[in-house]
């Protein structure tokens, strides 16, 4: 889509700062490769070395890092929150693609499922028995969605995911490609040399606005729920065991792996490849770094690194204080031979 600078401001939350309002854009791009035409973004001082050169035709900027380095064809564009009103510039310059909402002859659709108005159901999908499918949701090809499951309005769910039964999705949630939600948790006992699986005859439910990354996999309860709360967002290839209960606005970033009956208050993030051991709480507004391993309760709002896991200063203290160990084992070394030779001269 084309706008003018002054319809992309007026979008945007940004006011001109110079130039000509009319100008056409295109499309966006980032500070380092735009060309004219696009429109780009600055909202970093680390990037700001790159303003001189910038062949864009228009910028997003704060007042805080307005530079007289600037080129002077290039158009300013002051706002708040450079970086929220670019988003938004890619939104309206880039559109989602329209689908042609249909209901494939191809899909596979219980008698008793119940489908709300304006659906698209793709080719080879399949809804189960007595399924709910809100009104203007998105079920693309090879989706499988099984009994009793209730989905929302204004969902999309992508090729290849699969819903096991009695799920409960929200409003707004969007599932990607190759997803499974709701399939057994790894439960077993071990008895007479032999390992007994645990029953799990509990489910899942996502709240609104929730998005669901692809190849990700979500356990059902082995008797409640698995919980997902509002807003919050899972990346790819995470996994979430049984009767896990994740807040609102929590952040789990790719190649997490969280046991059962873990809580994740609101707002923590769990930054890539994060382990958490079964009952833990993860507390609000904490953060795990990456590739931290946690065995024991987080406290609200503090950050964790290492494994085990502990508070980031700590960890990081600890970790200097290792890289000089070969330097005090060369030193004790030498105070040993001093120690010898003096016990020989006795």
């Amino acid at each position: 889509m084309t706008l003018s600078i002054e319809e992309l401001a007026k979008h945007c939350d940004a006011s001109i700062e110079n130039g000509n309002s009319s100008v056409s854009i295109e499309s966006a791009a980032d500070i380092k490769n735009a060309q004219p035409g696009q429109v780009t973004v600055l909202s970093d001082k680390k990037y700001q070395k790159y303003l001189a050169d910038c062949q864009a035709t228009a910028c997003f900027i704060s007042k805080a890092l307005l530079d007289k380095g600037a080129p002077e064809n290039l158009i300013l564009l002051i706002c708040e929150d450079p970086e929220i009103s670019f988003l938004k510039a890619v939104t309206l310059l880039h559109p989602a693609p329209e689908i042609s909402r249909q209901i494939s002859d191809k899909a596979d659709i219980s008698d008793n499922a119940e489908l709300g108005s304006s659906l698209h159901i793709g080719p080879f999908a399949s809804i189960g028995q007595h399924s709910q499918i809100g009104d203007h949701s998105e079920i693309h090809a090879n989706v499988h969605v099984g009994n009793h499951v209730k989905i929302g309005k204004h969902c999309k769910i992508y090729p290849n995911a699969v819903i096991y039964d009695n799920t409960v999705i929200g409003d707004h949630v969007t599932i990607h490609s190759g997803a499974v939600i709701a399939a057994d948790g790894f439960g077993y006992k071990f008895r007479n040399n032999q390992h007994i699986k645990v029953p799990h005859v509990g489910n899942v439910v996502i709240d609104d606005y929730v998005e669901i990354g692809a190849n990700t996999c979500i356990d059902r309860g082995a008797l409640g729920a698995t919980r997902i709360g509002a807003g919050s967002k899972i990346d790819n290839l995470v996994q979430l065991g049984h009767n896990n209960n994740v807040g609102r606005n929590v952040i789990i970033c790719g190649q997490s792996g969280i046991s059962g009956s873990v809580t994740i208050e609101d707002g923590a993030i769990l930054a890539g490849s994060s382990g958490i051991a079964d009952h833990v709480t993860i507390g609000q507004q904490a953060v795990v770094m990456a590739r931290s391993g946690v065995s024991q309760d987080v406290k609200p709002g503090t950050q964790v690194w290492g494994f085990p896991a502990k508070d980031r200063k700590t960890a990081w203290k600890e970790l200097a204080a290792l890289s000089k160990l070969p330097e005090l084992i060369k030193a004790f070394k030498i105070l040993q031979k001093q120690v010898e030779g003096l016990a020989e001269k006795k």
